[in-house]
């Protein structure tokens, strides 16, 4: 597995997985509890993870997230 991105924002980190799992694109997250445990001061953050094959296809879906929060149609 590779990473793709590592991020603490919850609602960008269940937005991706959601949209991932909607391209059947397996992911895992981690270091959630070592995240949560170290008092939400961002020292940890989260990383997803995809199997290397899909890993160019999860990029594409970053490109939509970005879009989607610089305003663009996403």
């Amino acid at each position: 597995m590779e990473e793709l991105v590592r991020s603490n924002d919850a609602v960008f980190l269940s937005w991706l997985t959601a949209r991932l799992d909607g391209e059947n694109i397996d992911a895992v997250v981690l270091d959630t509890h070592a995240s949560v445990m170290e008092g939400s001061i961002s020292a940890i953050q989260r990383r997803v993870m995809v199997e290397s094959h899909n890993l160019n296809q999860a990029k594409l879906l970053l490109i939509e997230a970005e879009d989607i929060q610089n305003g663009g149609p996403g």
